[in-house]
């Protein structure tokens, strides 16, 4: 894509998340009330008065939802910011099985997807795995015989890739390797094509950095976790984002995860008992507190979700030191206003979800703008359905010969 192309819709997405900054940075479940909620008093009674299960079968396509406006409007503008294409496929051979061994059904597909959305305009001379785990991908790419290199932290994988490597037959160095450490940068080499395949936040970007610093020939990342970084706030990689304005905290970077679409049938159970829980613990601290706000609780062991509701409640109470519930305290109606806010919760959130994937597409284009400016040429695309993951975005980047190349 060109760089005019990139920089142009950066700028768009930028006006539209800016603009609308004060109804998709409040969080429901912890901003009650929300200041929108009287601006936009028709859209909240609407959205609060629906069930939790219509809250659920709209979460995944929010856009869809006929809800009062400024919902459709914004939904509107959302959807034409984030029009996406698929990446160009490659024509591979049938893969042998034997490549799929200890590898998850779901993983297998990401990793076939990602590969097969592969389309660089030199040959690869050298594969590098960042954050390889075990080197499956690697394993994948390095196939038809290219020397391949894996980095991974954990020497446990390190191990158990290295002996997967040498069972199949493929030219691999594993090396432990912590890629955040100043001695990353010694792994990577000019000839090197460097992939990723959702490293988390401060990885992913360490890469980029990296690889344009040594002037990798090629890199693919299909990054994740956006908002697992050092700092309080986002650091803009590019220009355009630098000059942008638009400042990022940790919770607003968590905003593009806030969908579980593969999430199974147990696992969003216990999220909606839990998260039901601890919004009926926040009426009752607020009570006993005589505070009308939010108290943060820390991350639970699943364990606690086995315990009386009464328990539950008189535990984490007495974890946050403050004073223990009231012995009139009405435990039924209470768990059941917890249910009764989840609804809420989940219906309010639909608005917020308007505006997931404009910050993730905000967070990509930054990310292949920074790459233009280094002297790379940039695709961003999708390499598989949303279904398969909602961490669908990527970003195929290949050098320019030796000059810096504008943005645009």
């Amino acid at each position: 894509m060109p760089a005019k192309d990139l920089t142009e819709h950066f700028e768009a997405l930028n006006r539209f998340l800016s603009e609308h900054q004060a109804l998709w940075r409040p969080r429901p479940f912890s901003d009650r009330p929300m200041a929108w909620e009287q601006t936009h008093g028709q859209l909240a009674t609407w959205l609060k008065s629906r069930s939790l299960a219509q809250a659920e079968q709209a979460q995944a396509e929010p856009h869809k939802l006929n809800a009062p406006e400024p919902f459709a409007s914004l939904a509107e503008q959302a959807q034409a910011l984030c029009q996406i294409a698929p990446l160009p496929l490659i024509n591979s051979p049938q893969l042998p099985n034997r490549l799929s061994n200890d590898i998850p059904g779901r993983k297998w597909l990401q990793i076939q997807a990602f590969a097969s959305s592969l389309s660089f305009e030199q040959p690869t001379k050298h594969w590098l795995d960042w954050c390889s785990g075990k080197g499956h991908l690697g394993r994948l790419l390095a196939r038809q015989g290219q020397p391949l290199s894996c980095l991974e932290h954990d020497p446990e994988l390190v191990d158990k890739g290295a002996k997967l490597s040498q069972k199949l037959g493929i030219n691999a160095q594993h090396i432990e390797q912590d890629v955040l450490a100043p001695s990353a940068i010694k792994q990577l080499k000019t000839e090197h094509t460097a992939v990723a395949l959702h490293a988390c936040g401060d990885l992913h970007v360490r890469l980029i950095q990296l690889a344009s610093e040594v002037g990798c020939q090629q890199l693919a990342i299909a990054p994740c976790c956006y908002n697992r970084i050092s700092t309080q706030h986002y650091k803009p990689l590019s220009q355009p984002a630098k000059a942008a304005g638009l400042e990022l905290s940790i919770q607003d970077l968590g905003l593009p995860l806030s969908e579980t679409v593969t999430a199974g049938a147990r696992v969003q159970k216990q999220r909606d008992i839990s998260m039901a829980r601890r919004l009926a613990f926040d009426s009752l601290q607020r009570e006993i507190r005589g505070l009308d706000e939010y108290l943060p609780t820390p991350s639970l062991a699943s364990s606690w979700l086995n315990k009386p509701f009464a328990e539950f409640c008189i535990d984490l109470a007495a974890l946050k030191q403050i004073p223990p519930p009231p012995a009139s305290t009405d435990w039924l109606k209470l768990e059941a206003k917890g249910w009764e806010l989840l609804a809420q919760v989940r219906n309010l959130e639909l608005l917020r979800g308007l505006f997931r994937r404009p910050l993730e597409v905000w967070l990509l284009l930054d990310r292949a703008l920074y790459l233009c400016e280094q002297g790379y040429a940039v695709q961003l695309g999708t390499f598989c359905s949303r279904e398969l993951t909602p961490r669908n975005l990527m970003l195929v980047a290949e050098r320019i010969g030796s000059a810096r190349q504008g943005c645009g």
